[in-house]
């Protein structure tokens, strides 16, 4: 599916001044997160130009249009703009050209301006943008941040995930979303997960009900959103499935398309998933900081192995020189 961002959103949003605006302009969709610097295309080279990006103009664009000849500017402004981009972006509060302003009029390009330095509007732009066009998708679960990770947990209806994840809270970590995550995937295939608006910090407990757990714990309690970077797969014991005991095998869970460490987790009476969670964060934490457990306890068993076998082998030599 296809995002995109309207140009009175990002009006609204960055309070920009409108120099011009066509009928029904604040409706032109937005459908690319970067910002285009018309540098090539001021030369004559548009052949890469992406037309569905926003173009920023700023004092170095501005100053080399005032030295070309008014033909020429002319000319390279509506080869530009006849391209139809969303919108053109002013930055530092620069007065465009006459020419600019008939460009955008005759090919019904809206025309806005911000009074703040151009690598702060591409960077603020940018930042939006790529939230609010990012891929994404939904799963029926929880994401907690646990010691500064972003925690998913995934399960069959029931089998307690809501449980888990207030036991956490009242541990101390934060809440992010219950029964429904949208995770979407930010520049650097980052993760990121949030709730829906409409059940932001609310939780449901069976037998309890509806609990706001901004209200019941306090702010310290919950988040807006957080990087997923681990999935807690719960599942009822089976007892006829081989369950990994000692961490050799780092699975992993594609989450629109980028790989995240998962842990499968068996559910019985008598097991405290929240302990269970917590220690997974922060094994998760330490193989990220490149130890893993797993492997120094298999490399002392070889060399355990490894030792015993010298020890033989010198010992059937020594009797061997005995004899």
């Amino acid at each position: 599916m296809q995002y995109s961002v309207s140009i009175g959103e990002i009006i609204d949003t960055f309070a920009l001044e409108v120099i011009f605006m066509p009928e029904g302009g604040r409706d032109i969709r937005v459908l690319r997160a970067d910002l285009n610097r018309p540098g090539l295309a001021l030369v004559g080279f548009t052949d890469g130009f992406d037309s569905k990006r926003l173009i920023l103009v700023s004092r170095s664009e501005i100053a080399y249009m005032k030295k070309m000849e008014p033909e020429l500017r002319h000319t390279r402004l509506n080869e530009m703009l006849s391209l139809r981009p969303p919108g053109i972006i002013v930055a530092r509060g620069v007065a465009p050209s006459q020419e600019m302003m008939a460009a955008a009029r005759r090919y019904d390009v809206p025309l806005i301006r911000s009074y703040e330095s151009s690598t702060v509007v591409i960077s603020k732009i940018f930042e939006y943008l790529s939230m609010m066009l990012a891929p994404r998708v939904q799963f029926h679960g929880g994401l907690v941040e646990v010691y500064g990770l972003g925690v998913l947990i995934l399960g069959e209806s029931g089998i307690g995930k809501s449980e888990t994840a207030v036991e956490l809270i009242l541990r101390g970590h934060r809440l992010v979303a219950d029964d429904m995550v949208i995770v979407k995937r930010l520049p650097g295939n980052l993760l990121q997960g949030e709730a829906p608006e409409a059940i932001l910090h609310f939780i449901e407990l069976r037998g309890v009900g509806v609990l706001d757990v901004r209200q019941l714990f306090g702010m310290s309690a919950v988040k807006m959103h957080e990087n997923i970077m681990l999935v807690v797969q719960l599942e009822l014991w089976q007892d006829e499935k081989a369950y990994d005991r000692l961490g050799m095998l780092d699975e992993t869970f594609e989450i629109l398309g980028v790989q995240v460490p998962i842990v499968t987790i068996p559910v019985r009476p008598g097991r405290n998933l929240a302990s269970i969670v917590e220690v997974a964060a922060m094994n998760t934490r330490m193989k990220m900081m490149g130890h893993n457990s797993a492997v120094v306890l298999d490399n002392r068993i070889l060399q355990a192995i490894r030792q015993s076998q010298s020890e033989k082998a010198a010992a059937i030599l020594s009797d061997k020189s005995d004899d």
